[in-house]
């Protein structure tokens, strides 16, 4: 079951402040807890954009049966239209209403996934910045 919109922002927002948690961290430990921080990250951004691939295969798929349908729903709609006398109004069907709202809180869904994985991707590039720094201190001392 997909989670509300509501839920996955917040998700996504305690992802980012993690990740501001883990630089914040990062910068007053040793190099050993950096690196085991880095692939946990690391582990962490690749579970997210995998998801996010899957997701993009998903909604793919999707968009494309939804897409042929809504094409379907349309010619029928024109070809209707068509047949009515001219000043007659056309309601919108319901189902068709709820399948776009339905589309368009996946690809709501999926944006925020790709948020995370972006986030997730982003405390790594940043624990990879402050390892780097580290090791160029180390070198320097020595």
């Amino acid at each position: 079951m997909v989670k509300p919109l509501s839920e996955q922002l917040a998700d996504l927002s305690v992802r980012a402040k993690a990740a501001e948690d883990a630089a914040a961290a990062a910068q007053k430990e040793a190099h050993d807890k950096i690196v085991a921080r880095k692939e946990q990250a690391r582990a962490a951004a690749t579970a997210a954009v995998e998801k996010v691939n899957q997701e993009a295969q998903s909604a793919r798929d999707s968009a494309a049966r939804n897409w042929n349908a809504v094409k379907a729903k349309i010619a029928a709609d024109m070809a209707a239209l068509k047949a009515k006398a001219e000043g007659v109004k056309h309601k919108i069907d319901v189902d068709t209403a709820e399948d776009y709202a339905d589309e368009m809180e996946s690809e709501a869904g999926f944006a925020i996934d790709y948020a995370v994985a972006s986030v997730e991707q982003a405390k790594l590039a940043v624990l990879d910045a402050i390892d780097s720094r580290v090791e160029a201190e180390q070198v320097k001392r020595a």
